[in-house]
């Protein structure tokens, strides 16, 4: 698989990814506006990149409509209030500060200002959530027998799934589910430690999970096939 870059008019340049398949007999175009922003190309084996890259400029104009048409990402600003992790947090900057400083409010409410310089502002309320992600995932993962606990437990910006649990012990997740309602974000994590007992998805998979996570795991597994584009929108 190679990545390249297609630069549209405004500049902004889009990732392209080629990937060649065995049995394809033309080249396929797959012009991506969410989660992520990318060209995907698929060729038949013997068709060089060049010739797909060549295929992909033939079709400048309708690829440069799709990316026009579609919403870009939403830039976090001071004095916008995002949701996350169960809380609707004020976000405001103070470059005086160098550290950020996070203020619980009443009934869920809470206000997070943002130190430093004006140019690692949104990077610094992402590695905040970030942070703060990682420590709310160990918290659910503790309210479990310790059998089902992981060796490690690591934070991804994935595009294609919320969650992985390898053979070694390691479990993944999506930082983006701190955006999604708590209870979404708990069956993610309960379907991770599910696969330390049944690395498939077969019938007694499935039970475990219901058993580790309660009523509602079809409820939770329709949200996120419904509404896991949105928590792609920042940043």
């Amino acid at each position: 698989m190679e990545e390249k870059c297609f630069v549209l008019s405004s500049g902004e340049k889009i990732p392209i990814v080629i990937t060649t398949r065995r049995g394809l007999r033309n080249i396929t175009l797959r012009p991506k506006t969410r989660p992520v922003r990318e060209i995907h190309i698929s060729k038949p084996w013997l068709t060089p990149s060049s010739a797909a890259l060549r295929f992909l400029e033939q079709k400048r104009g309708w690829c440069e409509r799709i990316f026009n048409n579609a919403p870009q990402k939403k830039r976090v600003k001071p004095g916008d209030e995002l949701e996350f992790l169960g809380r609707k947090v004020l976000i405001t900057h103070d470059a005086r500060m160098r550290a950020n400083k996070f203020i619980m409010k009443g009934e869920g409410g809470a206000i997070l200002i943002v130190g430093g310089d004006e140019d690692m502002f949104e990077r610094r309320v992402r590695d905040f959530i970030r942070s703060q992600f990682l420590i709310v995932v160990k918290q659910m993962v503790r309210t479990v027998p310790r059998e089902f606990w992981p060796k490690r437990i690591a934070v991804r910006d994935t595009t294609s799934r919320w969650g992985s649990c390898s053979t070694s012990g390691t479990m993944s997740f999506s930082w983006r589910l701190a955006f999604a309602p708590s209870d979404i974000m708990r069956y993610v994590v309960m379907h991770e430690l599910a696969h330390q007992k049944y690395m498939n998805h077969s019938a007694d998979f499935w039970k475990q999970v219901s058993e580790l996570y309660g009523f509602g795991v079809e409820r939770a597994k329709r949200w996120l096939n419904l509404n896991g584009a949105e928590l792609h929108k920042y940043f």
